[in-house]
């Protein structure tokens, strides 16, 4: 950390209650802490970047809030509020009567070298959304994207800041932007209008913007970038997928609408005939996803990036980690098609092979939701498809209830043994569960299957008792159908064993009257 740092940072500290600031000043560590919150009645908590620390021994008091509210600026309608010419944020929690009692105060730092990984894209003239969870990183990357496109690159930049995030608190912005202006927003509800305002009064070759995050902003950032102005920014969400299914935001990656096709046309794609399509051109044409503080995700073209997922397939992201030296290493590319044509030396192309694609496995489900499986599948960016053919299919997801009803329908329809992977519900958790199984090879056995085959019999029992009918469990080996027989008799139930191996199977039974 340079003098500059430890300047601001004692700036932060001359604002916090003695007794937290004495604290941290006997800290071995302190220029890595992150924030101090201080909630009324309850220990000040210092987070540093890998620990934390509770001051049990006092309770924070009304004198304490009002000792930091009273030595940083007047809070905004956001309830953000900082410290002039520095990054730190100190935000507000209220109570029902606009009484602050809470206070999260952050330390902002100006990093240098966050950007490198991604250096060549910042310099392409592209439009770039950046997407991650909280902390990652995303704001420190768009204040020194500013300061590089403003001095490196001598573009006109404007940043639309609403809460004095990026460039700092007060009228003289803080010297990490650069050369880049800064226009403030007075009030978060007026961020759209101010984003229109940047280009119509100040001919911006450039514009940033922190957090899009209402319909009206995403309004605003595709009415930028049809007039031809690059735009940067940042949106609520940690994927591409998860901003498709954002109905507030997902403009910004073209909109998603659902196209009702004629018989022909779905037969000749192969889908139902009601199907999801991008509605108009994505707002940005770069998408980066930050995965941690060194790797990043990187989807070239949003645009055949969206289409891809609409289709049902798995994106491939190109993934760059940073290097101990630096520089970055490029894990993962984007996949070529089998033939690609591409340039050489300018006197012709080049017909080249792309690498062998991986085996693509298809699943069908049963007794599932076909969109939550589609989700799933996106979400962990499987090389999986959905297959409306079970004698095609490379594995099964089944409802248990399904398979309980009808426990030998599944090899009738395939006319051969399928993998099999069950899920107790409905729900995305336990489909991602069972499709991190297929990928893995993992077949429900030894300890996990006897638990299946309990959970499993103890649902029969309770439908036979409330039915009064015989109910068949699925086909289990011959210890583990033992092990059902015994848990029926324990019942007071009678079962018996069923079919040929390997469908041979328990069916429980009734009472006899």
């Amino acid at each position: 950390m340079d003098n500059g740092f430890y300047q601001e940072l004692e700036l932060l500290l001359s604002t916090l209650p003695p007794t937290v600031r004495a604290r941290i000043d006997a800290a071995a560590d302190k220029e890595r802490l992150i924030e101090v919150v201080l909630d009324y009645g309850r220990p000040a908590e210092l987070r540093f970047i890998d620990r934390y620390e509770r001051l049990d021994t006092q309770l924070v008091t009304d004198d304490d809030l009002r000792y930091v509210s009273s030595r940083v600026s007047e809070f905004g309608g956001d309830n953000r509020a900082g410290i002039e010419r520095t990054l730190h944020r100190i935000s507000a929690i209220r109570n029902r009567q606009g009484k602050v009692i809470g206070l999260t105060c952050r330390v902002g730092r100006a990093i240098h070298g966050t950007i490198d990984v991604i250096q060549d894209l910042v310099a392409s003239n592209k439009s770039i959304l950046l997407l991650g969870k909280p902390g990652v990183g995303k704001t420190t990357k768009l204040r020194e994207m500013a300061r590089t496109l403003a001095d490196d690159l001598h573009k006109r930049v404007v940043i639309v800041d609403t809460s004095n995030e990026i460039a700092g608190d007060g009228d003289v912005p803080h010297p990490s932007i650069g050369c880049a202006r800064r226009m403030p927003v007075s009030d978060p509800l007026r961020q759209h209008q101010v984003m229109i305002e940047a280009v119509e009064n100040h001919m911006p070759e450039v514009i940033i913007i922190d957090e899009i995050g209402t319909e009206a902003e995403a309004y605003a950032a595709r009415t930028i970038n049809e007039r031809g102005v690059q735009l940067i920014g940042t949106a609520h969400g940690r994927t591409l997928e998860n901003l498709m299914m954002n109905p507030t935001l997902c403009d910004l990656v073209g909109g998603i609408q659902a196209v009702t096709l004629s018989d022909e046309e779905a037969k000749r794609r192969g889908t139902q005939k009601t199907v999801l399509e991008r509605k108009a051109p994505p707002t940005f044409d770069v998408l980066i996803e930050l995965i941690d503080y060194e790797r990043v995700a990187i989807h070239h073209d949003v645009q055949k990036t969206v289409d891809t997922i609409l289709r049902g397939l798995v994106p491939q992201p190109e993934i760059r980690v940073r290097t101990a030296k630096g520089d970055y290493e490029v894990l993962t590319q984007p996949r070529l098609p089998e033939t690609e044509l591409r340039s050489d030396d300018g006197n012709g192309f080049d017909q080249i092979a792309a690498s062998p694609l991986p085996k693509i496995l298809r699943i069908f489900p049963y007794g599932i939701a076909r969109t939550r499986l589609e989700r799933a599948i996106r979400e962990k960016r499987a090389p999986a498809v959905i297959s409306n053919d079970l004698s095609d299919a490379d594995a099964v997801i089944a409802m248990r209830s399904s398979l309980i009803q009808k426990p030998h329908k599944l090899r009738e329809r395939a006319g051969r043994n399928v993998p099999t992977f069950i899920v107790k519900s409905n729900t995305l958790v336990q489909i991602l569960q069972a499709l991190e199984d297929i990928i893995h090879g993992k077949a429900a056995s030894g300890v996990e299957e006897e638990e299946e085959a309990r959970n499993e019999v103890l649902e029969a029992i309770e439908i036979v008792k409330s039915q009064g009918k015989p109910f068949e469990l699925t086909p289990r080996s011959h210890n583990i159908r033992r092990l059902q027989h015994g848990i029926v008799e324990s019942f007071r139930l009678r079962s018996e064993a069923v079919g040929q191996e390997p469908d041979r199977r328990v069916r429980v039974l009734p009472v006899a009257s």
